[in-house]
C-alpha cells in the first residue's frame, strides 16, 4: 500500500434484507485527492460513503484510516465530516453561529472560534455574511455555509453526498468550480458522490465507477472516458457506439463487415470484443469517401453541435458534428485508428445495444398527435 493513503477499504461487503449491496469492495484513497464515486442510483456509492463516515458498519471487511482500523469507531470519533444534499443548517442560528457550531461543541476558546469562522467564510466567499439569517440566503449561499461549517473543524477527509443536486444548472456549474478551488486551497481529501458524469469528469482527480455493488473501473477522468474497461463504463460515461467486433490480430479489428486498423493489441487471434467509438470521434464525409455509409434517421440541435442517429447496415449510430445534415441524407463515415477503442467482452456486452430505442422514441414523439401522452 502507498505511504500517502488516508483511507483503505478492504474487502467490504454489505447486505440489506438478504440482498447484496456491496460485494468485496476494495479501494484506497490518497491524502489530498479529489475522488468521486460515480454510478447510477442503487449502485452502492452512498452506502460506501456512509461506511467511511461510520453511519453503517459493513458485514465483512475493514475500513482503515492510515494504519488504524475503524471497526466500532462512531462517526464523531472519525477524522471526517459529511455534507449532504440537504444542508441541515440550523434555521434559528445566523451564519456565524452555524459555522461555529462544531467548534463550540469541541469547547475551543472564543478567539480560536472567531478566527476559524472568519477564515472559513473568506474561503467560501461569504465574508460579511456573519449576521445574516441562513433562511435569507440563496441555495448556493446555504451550501457555502454548510461547507464552511464542515471545514471549520479541520477534518482530514470531507465526504460530500450529491451536495449540488438541489441547485439549478448554472449555479451547479459555478459551485463545481468553487468546490474544486476550495479543495486545492486546503489540500484535504474530498470524497464526492454523484450520478452526474459531467460533474465527475470536470471535478475529480480519480473517478471510481460503480454498478451493482462493485467497482467497474478506477482511473483519472481521461482514463475512464478514453479507455473504458467494459460496456457499462463506456455507456455510462458519455455517449458511445458499442459494436460487436473480432480481433483478427494485433492492431486490426473487424466490425460492421469491414476491417479497420486500430491501436490495440494483446488479444487472442479472432477474439470477440466490444468496439467503442465515441460520437464526437466519427468524421462525416461524402458517401463515396467513407469507409462506411449510412442514412440519417434523426437530427437534434444541441447548441454547440448537431446530434445525428445514422442507420449503418441496420445498426443505429450516434454521431455528433458541427456540420448540419438532414433526415434521409446518405453520409459517409470515416474513423481514425486512434478513435477505435477495444474492450474485452463482459457481462454487460449483450445488455448495451445501439441507438435504435433513441431513434424509435424520437420518431414516436415526433409523430404523436397534439395532446397525446
Amino acid at each position: 500500500m502507498e505511504k500517502d493513503v488516508v483511507i483503505d477499504l478492504r474487502h467490504i461487503s454489505l447486505q440489506f434484507d438478504g440482498q447484496p449491496i456491496l460485494k468485496d469492495l476494495n479501494l484506497y484513497i490518497r491524502n489530498g485527492e479529489f475522488v468521486t464515486l460515480l454510478g447510477p442510483s442503487g449502485c452502492g456509492k452512498t452506502t460506501t460513503l456512509r461506511i467511511i463516515a461510520g453511519f453503517l458498519e459493513p458485514d465483512g471487511g475493514e475500513v482503515r484510516f492510515g494504519e488504524k482500523s475503524m471497526r466500532g469507531t462512531p462517526p464523531h470519533r472519525r477524522p471526517v465530516n459529511t455534507i449532504f444534499q440537504r444542508y441541515a443548517l440550523f434555521p434559528h442560528l445566523n451564519v456565524y453561529k452555524n459555522v461555529a457550531f462544531g467548534l463550540k461543541l469541541r469547547k475551543l476558546p472564543k478567539e480560536e472560534i472567531a478566527r476559524r469562522v472568519t477564515e472559513m467564510l473568506r474561503i467560501v466567499n461569504l465574508s460579511g455574511f456573519e449576521k445574516r439569517s441562513v433562511a435569507s440566503l440563496s441555495g448556493g449561499q446555504q451550501q457555502r455555509v454548510a461547507i464552511a461549517r464542515a471545514l471549520a473543524v479541520k477534518p482530514k477527509v470531507l465526504l460530500l453526498d450529491e451536495p449540488l443536486g438541489a441547485l439549478d444548472l448554472k449555479l451547479r456549474k459555478d459551485m463545481q468550480m468553487e468546490l474544486k478551488s476550495i479543495q486545492h486551497q486546503l489540500g484535504i481529501t474530498f470524497i464526492y458522490v454523484t450520478h452526474d458524469q459531467e460533474e465527475a469528469l470536470s471535478m475529480s482527480d480519480t473517478i471510481v465507477v460503480m454498478d451493482a455493488g462493485e467497482i467497474q473501473q478506477i482511473g483519472t477522468p481521461k482514463d475512464v472516458y478514453d479507455e473504458p474497461k467494459n460496456a457499462f463504463v463506456a455507456d455510462f460515461i458519455g455517449e458511445s457506439n458499442i459494436l460487436d467486433g473480432v480481433m483478427p490480430g494485433d492492431y486490426l479489428v473487424r466490425f460492421a463487415g469491414m476491417r479497420f486498423p486500430c491501436v490495440d493489441k494483446g488479444f487472442e487471434k479472432n477474439e470477440r470484443v466490444d468496439v467503442v467509438i465515441r460520437p464526437e470521434d466519427v468524421d462525416v464525409v461524402p458517401p463515396q469517401d467513407g469507409v462506411l455509409q449510412g442514412t440519417v434517421t434523426s437530427v437534434t440541435f444541441k447548441g454547440m453541435h448537431y446530434e445525428f442517429i445514422v442507420d449503418v447496415k441496420g445498426f443505429k449510430w450516434m454521431i455528433q458534428s458541427t456540420d448540419v445534415q438532414r433526415e434521409g441524407d446518405v453520409i459517409g463515415i470515416s474513423i481514425k485508428p486512434e478513435e477505435i477503442h477495444i474492450m474485452k467482452k463482459s457481462a454487460y456486452s449483450e445488455l448495451i445495444g445501439d441507438y435504435s430505442c433513441f431513434s424509435d422514441e424520437f420518431e414516436e414523439l415526433s409523430n404523436a398527435a397534439p395532446g397525446e401522452d
